[in-house]
């Protein structure tokens, strides 16, 4: 049985467990307000039951403020390898406290978190003690670790960022992925495939959460946090001599070495311990009060803003540095290169819960930070529940990004052949100056709208020209589901694919895109696959064979994007687009399914182009407005390899109009660069 031990006074700072050489000691500090007692507890690999130390933390000479602290002498700790916590405090939920002495809770600052064999989330949800079965800490290192490899710098993509969003193990997990079966489903596996990135031409990955999650809630995605600080476990390959933190950043090495930046999806709008029934695992009973928003009029029920039981209440000084400190941690010790603030929204809540849309704090602290301004900074500007809505607004213009639902929605219904929209897909192209106005003042930048057909949640591409549904904005092209379609419909899926990537890879903005989609991976028409571990989210790497024709028009767009500065600019296009119907200037009325523009040049070493849309049912002629001498690059309609050409294989076009098969793309391209003249900034 662990006996009390003799410990010293430690220090407030930093927040976690921090191994200190020069005193052969560790240092644990850990926030709670309104805790009694906080009793740290040291297991040792094997047994994680029984502690081998058990060291109370004395009022007051082991308080400061809020932070409870302590220094253990490494020979108190002999043997462990993992810690953990016992608070006490008023279990009282009319009063917002939920403090229980019986639960081992986790450190919010744990920077790697061990599920024991016996981990059990019932256990935690439960009434009574969860020794053995809770989450537990793992102790710092003791010895240096060996100096990393110099790694390359970090790339830093302009009007070429291609946003690949990507969930670690789907990536990989099928066997038929052509990674080592070690490797499968890990950061590893994402190594592996580096050569197809780079092949594909997507300039950063944008990885779905990979903050340890609770593996036992079901949420496939990882949007059930447990750990801000730490990697997800599950993502290592155990066979490696290196953990998973370790594992994570030689990935993240990897990748900056192919030029591919490296964003991550993260969640400070809840947690993992839910709402009144969830588990108490680590804020619920460090400082229930304090860590969430609690419904004023009945302090014993969360708010749930997020729709996932309970908000964090990020506008709390606390919480604030918890968010701070993590976003630090992986920018400056994890090397990641920006963020995906998932229902960012709940970062626009006062610690009351009403909406502060002018200037809160949170999104100041991290705007102004020096080293997290630095970092791309992406927004999904609205809540769970739709209570919060803030896209074009709230979120700074000269650091943040935001994810453009009104491009999701404008594509989905102008390629399903939804009529009358030809005045908002103008809107979409130009980079939606409705959310993004150009400022003269310069707060806004045409970059900030991260344009997207499709993500995790909803139908992926496939199923997008698969299955109909009004809800998707989808129609499945005269045939129901992904599987045995006929020839004719198959090859107007395939069309209606390059049409949805022609448009996003022409758009101004940052466009991304889902794993998978560029070889038309198909998740069974299932719009909400959040609990599908399974061959429904998998990748299916046949595919890339089966259907290499699409594979090859994404590539050879994604291309095509790079080399023509002037589509992603920082600016709108102004006056250097002129926008066109089919014989003369755009038509807006209710029945349009067409459109025409001319975008020039940026500067004299970019070449203008002619786009013609037309998502009728029937062929339409374009009359070229425009003069000059035009070759033609993109026809959606033409199979493979006439659908996109190779760079100086662009066919001259000699006549002044052109027909453009139904449901088809064609953009023309200027026969020579443009004539020198100032030059408009492109995206930074």
């Amino acid at each position: 049985m662990a006996q009390d031990a003799t410990h010293d006074e430690g220090s407030p700072t930093p927040l976690g467990a921090t191994w200190l050489a020069d005193a052969r000691a560790y240092n644990f500090a850990i926030y709670s307000r309104d805790a009694s007692s906080v009793t740290l507890l040291l297991y040792a690999d094997g047994d994680y039951v029984h502690p081998v130390a058990s060291i109370p933390f004395a009022f007051p000479v082991n308080k400061t403020n809020r932070i409870w602290h302590a220094r253990v002498p490494l020979a108190l700790a002999r043997g462990a390898r993992y810690y953990a916590y016992r608070v006490d405090g008023p279990d009282d939920p009319a009063q917002g406290n939920r403090f229980d002495a019986t639960k081992i809770l986790l450190d919010p600052y744990a920077r790697e978190v061990f599920l024991p064999p016996a981990h059990s989330r019932a256990a935690a949800c439960a009434p009574g003690p969860n020794d053995g079965r809770a989450p537990l800490a793992r102790l710092p290192a003791t010895l240096a670790p060996n100096a990393p490899a110099p790694a390359a710098p970090a790339p830093r993509h302009g009007h070429d960022l291609v946003i690949y969003e990507m969930h670690v193990r789907g990536f990989t997990q099928r066997p038929n992925s052509g990674v080592a079966d070690a490797d499968r489903g890990t950061f590893a596996g994402v190594v592996a495939k580096i050569p197809y990135l780079k092949a594909l031409g997507v300039t950063a990955v944008e990885l779905l959460p990979v903050h340890q999650f609770d593996p036992q809630e079901g949420n496939y995605w990882g949007y059930m946090t447990l750990g801000f600080f730490a990697p997800h476990a599950g993502y290592a390959n155990r066979a490696s001599a290196l953990d998973a933190a370790q594992q994570f950043r030689d990935m993240v090495d990897r990748l900056h070495d192919a030029g591919i930046e490296v964003f991550i999806d993260v969640v400070y709008n809840h947690s993992t311990e839910m709402g009144e029934g969830g588990p108490t695992y680590s804020l619920r009973g460090l400082d229930n009060a304090v860590y969430y928003l609690l419904d004023p009029q009945d302090l014993s029920r969360y708010t749930n803003h997020s729709g996932c039981g309970n908000d964090l209440r990020t506008a709390h000084p606390a919480v604030r540095r918890l968010v701070m400190d993590s976003l630090r941690y992986w920018s400056r010790e994890m090397a990641v290169d920006g963020f995906r603030f998932d229902l960012a929204s709940i970062f626009l809540r006062n610690e009351d819960g009403s909406l502060n849309l002018d200037d809160p704090p949170i999104i100041s602290e991290i705007s102004s930070d020096p080293l997290l301004a630095r970092e791309r900074l992406i927004a999904e500007p609205w809540s769970g529940d739709g209570s919060a809505y803030a896209m074009g607004r709230a979120f700074p213009g000269t650091t943040w990004r935001q994810w453009n639902d009104h491009f999701r929605e404008t594509v989905r219904r102008v390629v399903k052949g939804d009529a009358g929209l030809t005045g908002d897909l103008v809107t979409r192209l130009y980079g939606s100056s409705d959310l993004f106005p150009d400022d003269r003042a310069g707060a806004y930048r045409r970059w900030q709208s991260i344009n997207y057909i499709d993500a995790h949640d909803g139908f992926n591409l496939c199923d997008l020209v698969s299955y109909t549904s009004d809800d998707q904005r989808s129609w499945n092209c005269g045939w129901p589901g992904a599987n045995g379609a006929p020839a004719d419909v198959v090859a107007l899926r395939r069309r209606q694919a390059r049409n949805f990537c022609c448009l996003l890879m022409l758009a101004n903005g940052t466009p991304m895109f889902v794993a998978g989609d560029e070889f038309l991976h198909t998740q069974g028409g299932n719009a909400d696959p959040y609990d599908q571990d399974n061959e429904t989210t998998w990748l299916d790497w046949s595919l890339a064979t089966a259907n290499a024709d699409v594979l090859r028009f994404f590539r050879m767009m994604i291309a095509f994007r790079k080399t023509h500065p002037s589509i992603g600019r920082s600016t709108g296009w102004l006056a250097d687009v002129t926008w066109y119907g089919t014989q003369d200037a755009p038509d807006y009325g209710p029945a349009s399914r067409t459109l025409a523009y001319h975008l020039r040049g940026a500067d004299a070493a970019d070449r203008d182009l002619y786009v013609m849309i037309n998502m009728d049912w029937s062929p339409q002629v374009f009359r070229i407005q425009a003069a000059g001498s035009w070759a033609r690059t993109i026809d959606t309609s033409a199979a493979a390899p006439y659908d996109i050409v190779d760079p100086g294989h662009e066919v001259p076009w000699l006549g002044s109009s052109v027909t453009v098969e139904s449901r088809s793309i064609v953009v023309l391209l200027s026969a020579a660069p443009r004539v020198a003249r100032d030059h408009l900034p492109v995206a930074q």
